[in-house]
């Protein structure tokens, strides 16, 4: 009895061991994959990437340093996206580096006249690689940075490599309307859903596996996967949080901006101007306690609500003439207590829906502004006809519902 009992606690044992290792294994991006293991794949080629600040090793080292230290590879061309290469330009702000080089290699923007590399451009690359750090929402334009490079990729007959990194707000939270191509645009680039629960590498596969990329040619593409990550949030991962774009400042941050970035097509303010953007929302005409007894009338699970006031100013590098600039506007501060359960788009929509019901034509909306964040009209008009919010949720469910069968065809974790 006593040699079953041994061999019942050697295998608990051994059972505890393997799930340890598998907890406490080191998450590794795409990134540091290809540096470790996978440098065959861009041997002796002339390299074109697609970078930021955001595009570092787990070691803290730039990806082009990295490349750029070893044996038969040649860096000749940096494209950066919206933001500029340090992550530092103002959201919308046109990014032109004209002559710019980093350690002679030229700088080319692809947030000004040209949203995707051109072919006289590629003439000097053979291959592309994509390494941005994403958030997770179908309007942070990375992913449309991604979107057509693939495309000038198989335009111009050239590899793509997309080295994967997680998606922050984890892979699991799939929600909102999924965008009608009338509403097609730079923040809306693809028909994906406001948190489409995806990473860059598996959003790759689904832009050409769809057969959404307009180019004649096929993509060569390439994706280099993490390794011990799995779908869920892990704020452990970020607890050195770099600043994906300037007003994305806190992982904290992160987990709300896809609800909350609603706001920006409204004349509501989204906290911009202040150092919580997207954690805390006002106008000068709320009353700060009436909106928190309403929300927290709702039970919503995964944030707290605590009333504020603050005032919107100009930061440098975040935020010029924010709305209501130097009034001082009475809103709610939202504090996260479990990523994992909070909602970011469901809750944004009850908080306009509240909105609505107790300032009425006080609240404005800018149409063309909040349908290509929304990815249709229907919201908007659902909110000001104070539609139930259960009967909005449940009018995108049968198009959400065939984005997900779509999206199992691409899941890589």
């Amino acid at each position: 009895m006593q040699n079953i009992y041994y061999r019942i606690f050697i295998s608990a044992a051994i059972v505890f061991f393997i799930l340890a290792v598998e907890l406490t294994a080191q998450v590794k991006t795409g990134a540091d994959i290809l540096l470790s293991e996978k440098l065959y794949l861009t041997k002796g080629k002339r390299i074109g990437i697609i970078c930021n600040h955001t595009s570092l090793l787990s070691n803290g080292t730039h990806l082009i340093d990295a490349l750029i230290n070893q044996q038969d590879q040649k860096v000749t061309a940096i494209f950066t996206p919206e933001h500029g290469f340090k992550g530092s330009a103002e959201a919308g702000e046109v990014v032109d580096y004209k002559n710019d080089r980093y350690k002679n290699i030229p700088v080319i923007s692809l947030y000004g006249n040209d949203k995707k590399p051109t072919k006289n451009v590629l003439d000097d690359v053979d291959i592309l690689i994509f390494d941005i750090q994403d958030v997770g929402a179908r309007f942070y334009t990375y992913i449309s940075t991604l979107f057509y490079c693939l495309e000038s990729a198989a335009e111009n007959d050239k590899e793509i490599i997309v080295l994967d990194r997680p998606n922050p707000i984890g892979c699991k939270y799939v929600d909102g309307p999924v965008l009608e191509n009338k509403f097609r645009s730079f923040v809306g680039i693809a028909p994906l859903p406001v948190t489409h629960g995806m990473t860059v590498g598996e959003l790759a596969m689904f832009f050409t596996g769809e057969k959404l990329i307009s180019a004649k040619g096929s993509v060569k593409l390439e994706v280099v996967r993490c390794s011990n990550w799995h779908r869920e949030i892990n704020a452990e991962l970020f607890v050195n949080w770099i600043s994906p774009s300037p007003n994305i400042n806190s992982f904290e941050t992160a987990i709300t901006y896809a609800g909350t970035c609603l706001l920006e097509g409204t004349n509501i303010s989204e906290g911009r101007g202040t150092n919580y953007p997207f954690l805390q929302i006002g106008a000068p005409f709320i009353n700060s306690n009436n909106l928190c007894d309403e929300l927290n009338q709702l039970k919503i699970t995964g944030a707290e609500f605590e009333p504020v006031s603050f005032v919107p100013v100009d930061i440098k590098e975040m935020a010029s003439n924010p709305k209501f600039e130097n009034e001082k506007c009475n809103g709610i501060k939202i504090s996260i207590t479990n990523p994992a359960e909070f909602e970011s788009v469901k809750f944004s929509i009850k908080l306009l829906s509240i909105l609505v019901k107790l300032y009425g034509d006080k609240i404005k909306f800018n149409e063309s502004s909040f349908d290509r964040l929304a990815g249709n009209d229907d919201l908007r008009k659902q909110l000001l006809k104070n539609t139930d919010t259960e009967t909005i949720f449940d009018s995108w469910q049968i198009e959400l519902n065939k984005f997900k069968e779509k999206r199992n065809n691409y899941l890589l974790y």
